[in-house]
């Protein structure tokens, strides 16, 4: 699979990952009402391409407006699996953007930057309706 389009709902978000770009992008929002048989297969699709060794760098970036707490589990399992990738020498950039005064999502990307020491993380304000 080149590449995993999913196109964003009211409760799901859009994913964009060009595996050969090494570009994933997700955005909106995300409380689907079975958040394993939504993010199953993302999981799948990116296991499967990280499985493969290669040195282009991966870029993810994540402009959700609003997740829940299950979209946050699944979000870690993501960003774990992009932090074994860059752990064994494969440059990753996450870059997480927030509204302009969304201290909420701006507080929740510094709690997930905490827990990724090889992934390159950072945080970029945008501004209000540029997200989604």
């Amino acid at each position: 699979m080149d590449i995993l389009s999913i196109a964003a709902t009211g409760r799901t978000p859009g994913v964009a990952f060009d595996f050969p770009a090494g570009q994933l992008r997700l955005t909106g929002e995300s409380y689907p009402d079975d958040v394993a048989t939504f993010f199953g297969p993302i999981f799948t699709a990116l296991r499967d391409y990280l499985a493969v060794p290669g040195d282009t760098p991966i870029r993810f970036d994540m402009e959700l407006l609003y997740f829940n707490s299950s979209s946050a589990k699944a979000l870690m399992n993501i960003l774990q699996m992009l932090e074994a990738v860059a752990k064994a020498g494969r440059p990753v950039a996450v870059v997480w953007s927030h509204e302009e005064g969304d201290e909420s999502m701006r507080e929740l990307g510094e709690d997930f930057a905490e827990d990724l020491r090889h992934v390159a993380f950072s945080l970029r304000e945008v501004p209000i309706g540029e997200i989604g």
